[in-house]
């Protein structure tokens, strides 16, 4: 085993280790991961959420267990697969054993490490940006037609696992039309790649156009709910935030691709990440977005860096780049990851408010940052309605309706009981079962102060009550309220079919 790969493996083993340390265990599963793991239970080739492939990762997940360490392992290993990837870049780009630490160096001591945290299709999005522009390095650097194929496999799974994959693309092609490498368009394989791409992603776009294209309408709310309180110069200031340890390598890569000549046939990287970032900027995209964009120029700049630091007085900074990235990991240490206790952070919330890190997407401070708040409450929401469905003697015809995607999730995760909690909200809409006729209703519901859910679902069942809430005040859902109603006086089913049909044609 060469001394290349031993180093390799080293970090590698560290990023599953700081992976598994990150997370204190006072937090449960936030509220995201909880959804996608019920799509292991409803197989298809779309969701009005995310395109399919995160469901087959849960489906996995599901066969091994569904454990949190085997949860935590897929976000961890494409983590680790992004490191790798950068890794053979930094190679493929002649990069001596300096280059190849200093870039493993700023990838694993970044942002990546929250965002690897997460059961979410972005850790495999990442890997994909990289994945593509490592495939198109391959193809500039080799003119082997074989690359521009494999690009169109890269791509496919980087669509079916999140649209965003899309922006890398837009970004790309203006960069490609002004530089040199425009001859590609002239090369007959490469239509015959965007065929194998659109074969590939077919089927997502069947589903999509088989029902009414639900990604239009996620995007419309999206852009309505949250989207709106994006602010142009937050996601400028966060694209530093995310690699800052690493900011003087991307910077040094960008000096690079205008003027060192080994790297003039790459020049269109350049050009790639201002027109990606103006698109971003121009949707009013969320600031993560965009993260998938920069472990390709820390790959370009740790090679320049190695090449320029060689000789000299400079050759006494070499030590310094690899150490900053660690420098600034120590304070990200202390604030970015949910490994301090609420209570800590209620009490010394100066450094998160700094950091915008209070700001939720409601564009409102909140007491906790919002992935936070995301991932407290959901065990004591479950394990009560787990108590309250344990009392209803005729179970097999009591339907849990929550309000959110989160409380269905948390409640079909957590449960001993058997439960299969759904909602109007998100995938869930999809999923009720119909062919049961329910006679009790358990109604999970958000806090509102003023609630007039018994004056409106009581009266259509022989009995009601409030069989608990959510205490924990830290948590997002704090005061989530659990209603019982039993003995329908109507067709629940009836009621129920028709919601449906209204939120699907409202989702239109």
């Amino acid at each position: 085993m060469s001394k290349k790969t031993i180093i390799l493996l080293g970090f590698i083993i560290l990023k599953f280790v700081l992976q598994y340390i990150l997370i204190s265990p006072e937090y449960d599963l936030q509220r995201d991961e909880y959804l996608h793991l019920d799509q292991a239970h409803h197989l298809a080739w779309g969701y009005l959420s995310v395109p399919p492939v995160t469901s087959w990762i849960s489906y996995i997940i599901f066969l091994l267990g569904n454990s949190v360490f085997w949860i935590k392992f897929f976000p961890s290993l494409f983590g680790a697969l992004t490191l790798v990837v950068v890794w053979k870049t930094i190679e493929l780009l002649k990069g001596n054993l300096y280059a190849l630490v200093l870039g493993a160096t700023c990838i694993l001591f970044s942002t990546l490490l929250r965002l690897n945290t997460l059961y979410q299709p972005n850790s495999l999005d990442v890997l994909c940006w990289i994945g593509f522009y490592y495939v198109i390095i391959q193809y500039i650097t080799t003119e082997k037609p074989k690359w521009l194929y494999i690009s169109a496999v890269v791509f496919a799974v980087g669509f079916l696992n999140k649209y965003n994959i899309l922006f890398l693309l837009i970004g790309l092609l203006p960069a490609l039309l002004l530089s040199n490498q425009r001859k590609v368009f002239a090369e007959k394989k490469l239509y015959f790649a965007l065929i194998l791409g659109l074969l590939l992603i077919s089927p997502n776009l069947v589903w999509q156009y088989n029902n009414q294209f639900p990604i239009v309408h996620h995007m419309k709310e999206l852009s309505e709910t949250q989207l709106v309180n994006v602010d142009r110069f937050d996601f400028l200031k966060e694209q530093v935030l995310f690699f800052i340890g690493s900011f003087l390598v991307i910077l040094a890569a960008l000096y690079a691709l205008l003027f060192y000549k080994p790297f003039a046939k790459y020049k269109l990287f350049f050009a790639s990440l201002i027109f990606t970032l103006l698109i971003f900027i121009y949707f009013k995209a969320k600031a993560y977005y965009a993260i998938g964009l920069y472990p390709v120029y820390i790959a370009f700049g740790a090679v320049f860096l190695s090449q320029i630091l060689n000789t000299g007085w400079r050759r006494y900074l070499k030590p310094i780049f690899i150490i900053v990235p660690l420098l600034f990991f120590i304070p990200m240490y202390d604030f970015v990851f949910p490994n301090k206790s609420p209570e800590y952070i209620v009490k010394n919330p100066e450094q998160y408010k700094k950091l915008g890190m209070l700001r939720w997407e409601d564009g409102k401070d909140h007491n906790l940052p919002q992935d936070f708040a995301d991932m407290l409450g959901w065990k004591e929401l479950a394990r009560k309605t787990d108590s309250v469905y344990a009392l209803i003697p005729n179970k097999k015809e009591t339907l849990v309706l929550c309000d959110n995607y989160g409380q269905a999730g948390a409640i079909n995760y957590y449960t001993k009981k058997g439960i299969k909690a759904v909602s109007f909200n998100a995938d869930y809409v999809n999923w009720f079962d119909l062919d049961i006729q329910y006679k009790n209703l358990i109604r999970i519901k958000n806090y509102e102060e003023n609630s007039t859910e018994f004056q409106e679902t009581g009266p259509l069942f022989q009995s009601s009550l409030i069989a608990g809430q959510v205490t924990n005040k830290y948590a997002r859902e704090y005061k989530t309220t659990i209603f019982v109603f039993t003995a329908a006086k109507i067709n629940i089913n009836k009621r129920i079919d028709d919601e449906i049909k209204e939120e699907k044609n409202y989702s239109k």
